[in-house]
């Protein structure tokens, strides 16, 4: 029940991310200054310094993801791939934090969580003023509260209860106060408690 009730606030996060269809600002999608040695750079090397054509591969990869049922793995990594090339070399552009945590949610499902955590902590830490930084950190506290994860109550509490500081209003602080409640409890455990709080 308590993985259940994990993977329900996950896909409500995912769908939360994925509904975004704002383009990036036209500041952030400016080609970047020509130098000298533009003419010698490679055809990948443009590819990797020009955001335009970065968030067309970003907004494509968010279609194929959302026409697909399962998990492709190759898809997956593709998405991943795309994502993260967009984050890090448009780091500036309002939609950069957002794909962090989008290439968090598809490291997590594919079960490369080191990659997930690496992603998540750029998104925190980089972006102190992104509006969904709450469920970034929630996203990361999820990660070290899972047993099969990084396993480490001790960091989850502690990130649970940042989110709880500094967002007290929030709907994650809500889910944190809710999370730390089963922290080191078992799925048994916590269905007896459920069972008892109704009167069943």
């Amino acid at each position: 029940m308590k993985n259940q009730a994990r993977l329900i606030l996950f896909l409500s996060v995912l769908i939360v991310f994925s509904a975004c269809t704002s383009s990036p600002t036209s500041s952030d999608t400016t080609e970047s200054t020509k130098d000298s040695l533009a003419p010698t750079q490679t055809k990948k090397a443009d590819y990797l310094t020009d955001c335009k054509n970065l968030y067309k591969e970003v907004r494509f990869m968010d279609s194929v993801l959302l026409t697909q049922t399962e998990v492709v793995y190759e898809s997956a990594n593709k998405a991943i791939k795309a994502f993260t090339d967009f984050a890090y070399y448009c780091a500036s552009d309002s939609l950069s934090p957002i794909y962090l945590i989008k290439t968090a949610q598809i490291a997590r499902v594919i079960n490369n969580i080191p990659q997930a955590k690496v992603v998540l902590e750029k998104c925190i830490e980089g972006y102190p003023n992104f509006n969904n930084r709450a469920a970034a950190i929630f996203l990361l506290a999820q990660l070290y509260d899972e047993a099969t994860y990084l396993n480490d109550e001790h960091e989850a509490r502690r990130l649970y209860q940042k989110i709880i500081d500094e967002y007290p209003k929030s709907e994650w602080a809500m889910n944190s106060k809710a999370a730390i409640k089963l922290l080191g409890k078992t799925d048994e455990e916590i269905i007896r408690e459920f069972t008892k709080k109704n009167g069943k």
